[in-house]
């Protein structure tokens, strides 16, 4: 097994990159502390802003009709980002409460957006009108006959759920547990039921411990092609490092690639959809081709 050989192609910004999505001709990916969406173009290398005053956006995605949906964190919901320029809320009520920060999302062929909700230490701007909900769980905005958004809450068996993405076949919905520090950093992978219910998980891969402390779970992650899953996980202070990992649908490694800091989120990017970009904690942006 050959290793990686990452390239940098832009960075560093003022703190972590987040939220690669590719968008049919360049990268886009956010950095957060700065409010600020960016757009890499691997032809010239430039890198343009493509958003500003974003409000912590983290996770980006495309609908199948390339509509551009995102993790607002700061504002505690999340948008749609259209091509006029503005911006559109989508529904961010629990049972009459907000829900949390939305980290990261996924959307399937139906047009749903499934999103992690964990909890974050940085409160949103303006008056804390409500509180954090009492659960962090995977949330799902669905479309009613008007075409008003709805939302519903999915995981009853989440601490801290992060990353998230479909399977290929979209049967399943892959989530990473980060079990708030402790024990219990998970690959889960949830069966989708007819009526878009969610069936008892499977793990996939645990993440342990050392003598040095706990090893960091999967941040982000994509599913390529062939259905494997590309995973962003590990850190300095405990286990084997920063790195990427390869998945089969089963949970089986299939490969790890070394980094040499820690990544947060990735995408599969180019004409090919072969080059994996990743973005990191130190506010890089890399990409390796397969």
């Amino acid at each position: 097994m050959a290793e990686w050989q990452f390239e940098l192609v832009a960075g560093p910004f003022k703190g972590a990159t987040e939220g690669p999505v590719w968008d049919g001709k360049a990268l886009l990916f956010s950095v957060p502390a700065e409010n600020r969406i960016l757009r890499y173009d691997p032809q010239s290398g430039a890198v343009a802003d493509f958003r500003k005053y974003t409000n912590r956006t983290r996770g980006l995605a495309f609908s199948a009709e390339g509509l551009l949906y995102g993790c607002q964190s700061g504002s505690r919901r999340v948008v749609r980002f259209n091509s006029d320029g503005s911006t559109s809320p989508l529904a961010y009520t629990l049972d009459g409460h907000f829900h949390n920060h939305p980290y990261d999302l996924t959307v399937d062929r139906k047009g749903r957006i499934w999103f992690t909700d964990p909890y974050d230490p940085i409160p949103a701007p303006g008056p804390q009108l409500h509180g954090p909900l009492d659960h962090a769980s995977v949330l799902l905005l669905d479309r009613r006959p008007d075409r008003s958004w709805s939302i519903r809450r999915m995981t009853y068996d989440t601490r801290s759920p992060t990353a998230i993405a479909l399977a290929a076949d979209e049967e399943f919905l892959y989530v990473a547990e980060s079990g708030l520090g402790e024990d219990g950093r998970e690959l889960r992978s949830y069966p989708i039921h007819e009526d878009g219910s969610l069936g008892t998980y499977s793990v996939l891969h645990t993440f342990g411990s050392d003598q040095r402390g706990p090893h960091r779970g999967i941040s982000g992650m994509c599913v390529d092609s062939d259905g494997s899953i590309i995973a962003c996980a590990g850190w300095e202070k405990s286990g084997p490092g920063a790195m990427i990992y390869l998945f089969a649908p089963s949970g089986r490694v299939v490969e790890t690639q070394p980094m040499s800091e820690r990544p947060t989120k990735c995408a599969l990017g180019d004409s090919d959809r072969r080059t994996i970009y990743v973005t990191t904690e130190k506010g890089h942006l890399y990409r390796v081709r397969r």
